[in-house]
């Protein structure tokens, strides 16, 4: 690894340094997305080896998502002072050694304590990824370098739910973690012997919120115990978990409002379209967590379809986000954000309705394939406007940090829906997640995410301003 001062060497992707720097950034990102669809998909198998029942499945989900979610900034703000490319190596190496200790794993406790520690390495790895992308490379170059590194990563996403069942069915749901640790290694010694130099701060804890990171952190955990556990600590517990959770994450909101150089700048959320988009973000991405999550578990644990079936049956969800979602970003320059970012989510809730006719036996080609496509058309249509909102509505020179904080907002609302909705459906406590009874909570949770994706819409449609008519296409600034 090259580690000196000095600026910072431009790379270009013609040269064996640029495309191997974005071999392994791809490889660093890619392990991250791939574990959220995959885990998903192989948490039946889990929990019939290490039992626990539903809490446990959650927990599973849940316990990366806490760290990843409360960490993520600080480690993008570690990478400006300590060096993107140091970052990024930790990131990578401690997710590899985490996720052989998930693979391991003899006890739901260890899993999901593990889990917590691979969160906190995915927080590493997820920034310095781009970061490394983002500095390593110039001008049209780096347009080309960043296109490349997110069309790619992307499709981790889309083949995650396929290569989830595969391994789960084929080698066993261990193999879900296992797979991370030679990608880990490709991945550093692709980074070792091609990262630029870095220029690097020598204060590096004066400039880091650590701080306000744990408080965050602790009050994301609280809040999810409370929600998961309510079934077994009790009412009194459950209500303190609550209340200390939240207390801690307004004290987060305190601390960050008194800082000079805050994780979460506060004023980002005084700007209309940007606190808009991100409250659209957060039901939006709640009601697609919560239904991947209880779509297998209905498949697979009630209706009885393998790994890879229920994988294949949320295959088009993923599918056609990667695939639509840039094409029908155009429609901003012709529409504005308003429309897609208001009719999106409506027509995301209509497919979560669909899911509704899903019981045992459910055929996939006339039940559960209309649902996943339909929802993944309306998410599809969604996702790209709702960033150009977010992005139009802060100024270019902090659209960095405006997307890092987003990149936060999903996961939280990720952690939050995969605890409170099961609670909301009645599913809490579940011992097994299996039998009409379940088919009957899950149900409730799909018209649940369908009412959040409602709000969501409505909320654009309130919130986000119609485009300004006439004006040419170079002044119109979509909100």
């Amino acid at each position: 690894m090259n580690t000196g001062p000095g600026a910072a060497r431009r790379l270009t992707l013609a040269g064996p340094a640029g495309r191997w720097l974005l071999v392994a950034t791809v490889l660093g990102s890619g392990m991250a997305l791939l574990d959220t669809t995959m885990v998903i998909v192989a948490l039946p198998a889990i929990g019939r080896t290490l039992g626990g029942g539903l809490s446990t499945q959650q927990w599973v989900l849940d316990a990366y998502l806490i760290t990843l979610a409360g960490l993520v900034l600080l480690g993008g703000a570690l990478g400006d002072v300590a060096g993107h490319g140091r970052v990024f190596l930790t990131g990578a190496v401690a997710f590899g050694v985490t996720s052989a200790i998930c693979g391991v794993a003899p006890s739901g406790a260890v899993l999901i304590v593990a889990r917590l520690f691979q969160g906190a390495a995915a927080s590493l790895l997820v920034p310095g990824a781009l970061a490394l992308v983002s500095t390593s490379f110039s001008g049209e170059e780096r347009g080309r370098a960043i296109g490349a590194w997110s069309g790619i990563s992307g499709l981790a996403t889309v083949i995650g739910p396929l290569l989830g069942g595969l391994l789960v069915d084929h080698a066993g749901w261990r193999w879900v973690f296992l797979i991370n640790i030679p990608l880990a290694a490709a991945a550093v010694a692709a980074a070792l012997r091609h990262l630029p130099h870095e220029v690097r701060s020598t204060t590096l804890t004066a400039d880091l919120d650590l701080g306000g990171a744990l408080t965050a952190t602790a009050g994301l955990g609280l809040v999810a115990c409370g929600l998961i556990e309510a079934h077994h600590i009790g009412a009194a517990l459950t209500v303190g978990a609550l209340v200390l959770g939240l207390a801690l994450l307004v004290a987060f909101g305190v601390i960050e409002s008194r800082r000079e150089r805050p994780l979460l700048p506060l004023s980002l959320f005084a700007l209309r379209g940007y606190a808009v988009a991100n409250l659209t973000t957060l039901l939006v991405y709640g009601a697609l967590s919560a239904a991947l999550f209880l779509v297998v578990l209905e498949l697979q644990q009630v209706t009885g379809y393998s790994a890879l079936a229920s994988g294949a049956a949320i295959f088009p969800i993923t599918l056609l986000l990667f695939l639509l979602s840039p094409r029908l970003g155009g429609l901003v320059s012709k529409m504005g954000t308003r429309r897609p970012v208001t009719l999106g989510p409506i027509v995301a809730a209509l497919g979560l309705l669909l899911f509704l006719r899903v019981s045992a036996p459910a055929s996939y080609l006339t039940v559960v394939l209309p649902a996943a496509v339909v929802f993944g058309a309306g998410l599809a249509l969604t996702a790209a406007p709702l960033t150009t909102a977010l992005l139009g509505a802060v100024p270019s020179t902090r659209a960095g940090i405006a997307s890092g904080v987003n990149n936060a907002v999903t996961r939280v609302a990720g952690l939050i829906a995969v605890a409170a909705v099961p609670l909301a459906a009645g599913l809490s406590g579940a011992a097994d997640a299996g039998g009409n009874g379940f088919t009957s909570g899950f149900h409730h949770a799909m018209l649940i995410s369908a009412v959040l994706c409602l709000l969501g819409g409505a909320v654009s449609f309130v919130g986000l301003r119609p485009p300004r008519h006439p004006a040419p296409a170079s002044e119109a600034a979509p909100e």
